[in-house]
């Protein structure tokens, strides 16, 4: 996935504020306790930022 596309499902689906705030101050533990944007800096693929951020916040499978 590319990073601009990982950024508009972000926002799409939880909006600009909250999506840049679950970014950078939501702790991820399925990614060894990083945020999002640390593990995408770090070499993490962003699909699967998305997905470890989709299960921690319930979105909907068919939305993932």
């Amino acid at each position: 996935m590319r990073l601009t596309e990982f950024r508009e499902l972000l926002t799409e689906e939880f909006g600009q504020v909250r999506g840049d705030s679950m970014l950078v101050d939501h702790v991820i533990q399925s990614l060894g306790g990083q945020t999002g944007a640390e593990a995408i800096e770090a070499g993490v693929d962003p699909r699967d930022v998305w997905r470890a951020l989709c299960s921690e916040f319930d979105v909907p499978r068919d939305r993932w």
